[in-house]
């Protein structure tokens, strides 16, 4: 009796095997990216809420606490700068615009001195580095050279600030801060446009500024320390008592005389 020739084509090489494995690794591929976006998806709240501290108004990231503190740090120096406006300005419109800064921020200091005392936050009682160094220049300058810094350095410092103020109400969950980027909006808006109003802002200059400094929307790195138990009082901003002006229609400055050594 002939031994039986072994059957061939059996196991894992066998032609079922082969359409076996092959739809094995069909499936792999189609179920791994699934599970591997599912992984992102996780990773990217998963870091949002690793910067933000929860409180009753709604999570709070380090983007809304940076956003606080330099409206503060923005009362700090441009209410003073308002005042010296009024009386250092030599046209209506300067004069105007400061008062519009004063108002402004004499408004905006309550808000924020308000909402970081629910949120438990601390906030600075003086100005930036860089915010003293301009507030120096506006003390050294007189006449219509003031008139051009005062205008000038103002109306830069609110373009820089109109960027942060409009990421922070598209992004923020927190309802103070939601509310607090509201009233920052309108009160920056009306600066720019009463800044403008002056005639005195030099645009191709501004736009060299912005561009070499380039400055992108406000990223939450730095940003100052979240809530604590007992953050101390902040000093309020204590200007003196002045009545509102409406915003002045851009035709009733003229444009700045041209004198000798402009």
């Amino acid at each position: 009796m002939r031994p039986r020739p072994p059957v061939k084509g059996r196991g894992i090489f066998s032609g079922t095997g082969l359409i076996i494995t092959c739809l094995a690794a069909t499936l792999a591929a189609l179920v791994f990216p699934i599970w591997s976006y599912a992984d992102r998806s996780v990773t990217g709240p998963d870091l949002l809420n690793a910067q933000a501290v929860s409180t009753r108004y709604g999570p709070l990231s380090a983007l809304d606490r940076d956003f606080v503190t330099k409206v503060r740090l923005a009362g700090l120096w441009e209410l003073p700068a308002g005042q010296q406006a009024q009386l250092k300005g030599t046209t209506p419109a300067v004069r105007t615009a400061g008062q519009h800064l004063v108002d402004g921020h004499t408004f905006l200091d309550e808000r924020v001195r308000g909402v970081a005392a629910r949120l438990g936050l601390e906030l600075p009682n003086e100005p930036s580095d860089q915010q003293k160094e301009w507030l120096g220049i506006l003390n050294t300058s007189q006449g219509v050279d003031y008139d051009r810094q005062f205008a000038n350095l103002l109306r830069l410092a609110h373009g820089r600030v109109f960027s942060v103020v409009a990421q922070v109400r598209a992004s923020t969950r927190n309802s103070l801060v939601r509310a607090l980027a509201d009233d920052a909006n309108t009160t920056v808006l009306d600066h720019i446009k009463v800044l403008e109003a002056t005639g005195y802002v030099d645009y191709e200059a501004l736009a060299r500024e912005m561009a070499a400094a380039n400055t992108p929307p406000a990223t939450p790195s730095p940003a100052p320390p979240g809530p604590v138990a007992d953050p101390a009082p902040a000093v309020p901003v204590t200007p003196s008592p002045s009545p509102s002006y409406p915003l002045p229609p851009p035709a009733s400055s003229p444009p700045p005389r041209q004198t000798e050594d402009s």
